[in-house]
């Protein structure tokens, strides 16, 4: 996949596009792989999936201070982090009128402010790779001019945000060779999309879409800088 050792970090690993991604990124034996989650059982299911390959920690994003990743990646011996994928996101499916601003506040938090806050902690980490790649995992939905559906305005409008996140801080932190893009994906087969869309089958699996993600991770950044790139046969 890539000529050098790498070491790669990945939010909400703990089901999905993210857990199959960092399970297809434990694969190459030249990548160390870190994973986070807030759920300790699905991280154990996690590191004995991968055979011991992918180093865990339960975190969240919500809550737990950006600092402690530094701490972890200094403690595991980690100078350099060459791919950071934030993967974690909250949905919440419901009318308008009635979100309530807990539910706002959340969609916010998890699905823009941790990971503009988990970058500026890892900074250091990131530039000293010397070529690192930050890929922001969004949605269609929050993709200007795109189909939008009700009840995801929340969701959508947060990762709508995200993506203008994206072409900030591919300019910003172009002069630390640090390239930063995002995937909006269309429709998975994951609980997420459940939540979604009730019902509804997704034409590809997590399993096929972590492919992707894998590979705009590890080889993307030599091609795109500050691009918001649809992942989508089907948006429902």
């Amino acid at each position: 996949m890539q000529s050098r050792p790498q070491n790669l970090l990945i939010t909400g690993a703990s089901s999905g596009v993210g857990f199959e991604t960092a399970l297809h990124l434990a694969e190459h034996p030249e990548n160390r792989v870190f994973a986070l989650a807030r759920s300790e059982q699905r991280l154990q299911d996690l590191r004995t999936r991968s055979n011991g390959r992918i180093s865990t920690l339960v975190f969240d994003l919500t809550k737990d201070k950006a600092a402690g990743l530094v701490t972890w990646l200094n403690e595991s011996g980690v100078e350099a982090l060459h791919g950071l994928v934030h993967n974690a996101g909250f949905l919440v499916n419901r009318s308008f009128a009635d979100i309530t601003e807990a539910e706002l506040e959340l969609s916010y938090r998890t699905n823009l402010m941790a990971p503009f806050r988990i970058t500026q902690a890892l900074l250091g980490h990131l530039r000293a790779a010397n070529g690192a790649h930050v890929l922001h995992i969004s949605s269609v939905g929050g993709v200007q001019g795109s189909v939008k559906f009700p009840g995801l305005s929340a969701y959508s409008s947060s990762k709508g945000a995200l993506s203008v996140l994206t072409e900030c801080l591919a300019c910003e932190l172009e002069q630390d060779n640090i390239r930063v893009n995002c995937l909006a994906l269309g429709a998975v087969q994951t609980e997420m999309l459940n939540q979604a869309f009730p019902g509804y089958t997704a034409p590809m699996g997590p399993e096929e879409m972590a492919k992707c993600v894998a590979w705009m991770l590890c080889e993307g950044h030599r091609y795109f800088n500050g691009k918001i790139l649809p992942a989508s046969i089907s948006t429902p």
